[in-house]
């Protein structure tokens, strides 16, 4: 008897894992295909949907079932907002915005409940003077893991100098300190990584130097400044002669340290030859590890869309840092080209080229959900020579230890192109227990249809059935997708040129 009890818990418990269930909202009359929009989360039990359209701002708010509930227009935000952030808690959601009036730009916050009611009035952050020239949007907002600490930072340019400005708060959006740091920046030449605040109220990020705007970078330094402290620390990785591609910065709050990954070089233009790790400890203010891991011949041949083993990582680019207990971590690259007429593919021009990009303007993540936000500065830039095709190809999954060296490799093999946009290519991944799920769209009679694979903690890669419920006429835009529980994902879609969300339960 207990045996067979065994069985029907183990039964239901893989049932669990396979039985997908799709739940469609309706498209808003307002929600077309030029719609901005961001997934807030699961707040109040409701999923919040942030809009904008032609500067008008509302929040849509969806039952369980995906059913409309209400639409919320925001009202307190002005016309022209440069940008909206929310950062999402399950009761509530704060709105930080910033817009400029006059001479003068105002960095504001409130927060909303799960029904899209106001709980507080708006109240201004901080304020800055700027010229009638000057790039009005410096201001950015980051979060902690926990939400116990958020801050907003700004950075402005002056003789060749970087001002940064951050304020940080508690989760109550009290003010614990802020600082005024100037520091040097060379144009071309030098490039930030994403910022970060950990859990204790440390600023992070890292600085990587180049000879030149055309090279790859050779100097690596990592930024931190301490809650209340009014300066940066500064701190020079050895790279040993090599060189490195572009730097995801990851902080692991359980085990108290930053983790930084990049692909590199062994020489100038050459071909990417493995996988950069360093481990900084933030108790002892000290490197713990640095790994340069070169990528062995038999996981180049699984890797590689065309061409000889040598060149498999040359259009990688490292999309996922997804943390483990022990202080180890998953990557994942994808393999990823442009084709257009009279403006051939460079890595260079993808990572840092972008004419309109600023080298402070550090909203734009092109990996980012709320990147959708931006979709259309982005692609005009890459159709202004004529058609543009986009590929995106085979990922890579890699399993690494505390100290950076593989445990284990896999290979997602995957074709996927469009023309003009992107919006339905790469992949999207829901964490579900011990499994990773990827989820990307395959081209199928002209129809795009959502996979689903999984990888488990020891490796094992799994092709699951199409997902249930996948009526025809929907297109997904698994990137832009955001888990909102344990079990849940909210995918965007598009349906006869409508903007409408999906969500699914694993």
């Amino acid at each position: 008897m207990r045996n067979i009890l065994v069985f029907f818990i183990l039964s239901l418990v893989s049932y669990r894992s396979i039985a997908q269930q799709i739940t469609y909202s309706l498209p808003e009359s307002d929600d077309v295909r030029s719609l901005d929009f961001d997934i807030i989360g699961k707040v109040g039990g409701n999923f919040l949907v942030y809009k904008n359209l032609r500067n008008k701002y509302a929040i849509s708010i969806y039952a369980n079932d995906m059913k409309l509930k209400d639409r919320i227009d925001l009202d307190f935000i002005p016309d022209r907002t440069i940008n909206v952030d929310f950062v999402p808690y399950p009761e509530f959601t704060y709105v930080i915005y910033q817009y400029q009036k006059k001479n003068i730009l105002h960095c504001m916050a409130t927060s909303i409940d799960g029904n899209g009611k106001t709980l507080i009035e708006p109240f201004e952050l901080d304020t800055t003077h700027i010229g009638f020239f000057a790039d009005n949007k410096i201001y950015s907002s980051i979060h902690s893991e926990d939400k116990s600490k958020i801050m907003i930072y700004k950075i402005q340019k002056r003789n060749d100098k970087f001002n940064f400005t951050t304020v940080l708060f508690d989760g109550s959006l009290k003010l614990i300190h802020k600082s005024r740091i100037e520091t040097s920046y060379e144009d071309r030449k030098d490039v930030f990584s994403d910022f970060f605040v950990d859990n204790d109220g440390n600023f992070v990020f890292t600085k990587g130097s180049k000879s030149n705007s055309r090279d790859y970078i050779q100097k690596l330094t990592l930024i931190t400044k301490a809650p209340l402290q009014d300066d940066f620390s500064l701190s020079d990785l050895n790279l040993s002669g090599n060189y490195l591609d572009e730097i995801k910065l990851k902080v692991d709050n359980v085990n108290k340290q930053y983790l930084i990954n990049s692909l590199f070089y062994t020489k100038r233009n050459g071909n990417i030859e493995g996988l950069y790790t360093a481990v900084w400890n933030t108790k002892d203010n000290a490197l713990v590890s640095q790994n340069f891991a070169t990528f062995n011949d038999s996981i180049r041949q699984q890797a590689k869309s065309e061409g000889g083993n040598r060149l498999a990582f040359n259009d990688y680019f490292i999309r996922d840092v997804i943390l483990k207990k022990d202080g180890g971590f998953i990557l994942t690259a994808e393999d990823h080209t442009t084709q257009s007429r009279g403006a051939p593919w460079n890595r260079y021009d993808y990572l840092y080229g972008y004419p309109s990009y600023s080298p402070y303007d550090y909203y734009y993540n092109p990996y980012s959900p709320s990147s959708y936000l931006f979709y259309n500065r982005y692609q005009n830039y890459y159709n202004n020579g004529g058609q543009t095709r986009y590929f995106y190809q085979n990922i890579l999954i890699l399993d690494l230890d505390k100290t950076g060296n593989s445990v284990w490799s896999n290979v997602i093999h995957k074709s996927q192109y469009d023309d003009n946009s992107d919006n339905f290519l790469s992949y999207g991944i829901m964490l579900t227990g011990g499994e990773i799920h990827f989820l990307f769209n395959e081209l199928e009679r002209r129809n795009h249809l959502l996979n689903d694979q999984t990888v488990t903690g020891d490796g094992k890669l799994t092709r699951n059935p199409p997902l249930r419920s996948l009526d025809r006429g929907y297109d997904f835009m698994p990137r832009y997708g955001k888990q909102v529980s344990s079990y849940q994902i909210v995918v965007p879609c598009i349906y006869r040129n409508y903007v409408c969300f999906a969500k699914i339960e694993y």
